[in-house]
């Protein structure tokens, strides 16, 4: 089953589960597109701002030393708490094989502190980095930084007993929107997909291995 298949089975229960509060989340999805923030999002041919965050492990990890052992795959998710994040990370690492086929590497972003990565990690048996970006710095620098509404907040807080300052250590009530960049050995973003609707809005890993074959070839000319 791909992404796509579970992530719509997966909104589908949530719409039944809430009902009319669904449209909360809906509703706050069109506020954050219409805001402008994917405009502000890194590009391909952009560079790729250099970082160095901990793992869930709490090693250091930066895009420099990743880069030289060849292209990264980077991935940012909103937290251990989202189902539909748990989707994507769980259907990249069943890409994982073919991605260090093609000599590339693959990071997960999320502003959770990094007891939320380890136990990410954990419960979708990843076998790549999870690494914890404080105060979403990184994404920040990537452009696709954006606040919670006010309704999702309280209900995130009162249906799904879940407070993102309590998750992320800070009380901003920021978090990414979920992107995947290709970033080449050089540092240049050579693909990107940046999209609000974190349920289905994701791309596939298929399409990841594919732009990423394409880069190879490029790189070898």
């Amino acid at each position: 089953m791909s992404y796509m298949q579970e992530a719509e089975a997966f909104k589908a229960k949530a719409q039944e589960r809430l009902g009319d509060q669904f449209k909360i989340l809906t509703d706050d999805m069109s506020r954050v597109r219409s805001s402008g923030v994917l405009d502000q999002a890194r590009k391909v041919n952009d560079g790729a701002p250099d970082f160095s965050l901990p793992d869930a492990y709490g090693h250091e990890v930066s895009l420099t030393t990743l880069l030289k052992a060849g292209p990264v795959v980077m991935s940012f998710y909103r937290g251990e708490w989202c189902p539909f994040c748990n989707l994507e990370l769980r259907s990249l690492q069943q890409a994982l094989p073919q991605i260090k086929k093609l000599g590339a590497g693959l990071i997960a972003v999320s502003p959770e502190k990094p007891d939320g990565g380890l136990l990410v990690t954990e419960k979708n048996h990843l076998t790549f980095p999870v690494l914890s970006d404080f105060r979403n710095e990184v994404a920040r620098q990537f452009g696709i930084v954006f606040r919670v509404g006010d309704e999702v907040q309280n209900l995130s807080r009162t249906v799904f007993q879940n407070d993102l300052a309590l998750r992320n250590g800070e009380d901003s009530y920021e978090l990414p929107v979920p992107a995947t960049f290709i970033i080449d050995r050089s540092g240049i973003i050579r693909f990107a997909h940046v999209e609000v609707d974190y349920m289905t809005g994701r791309v596939e890993p298929e399409s990841v291995v594919s732009a990423l074959e394409a880069i190879v070839r490029s790189e070898v000319r």
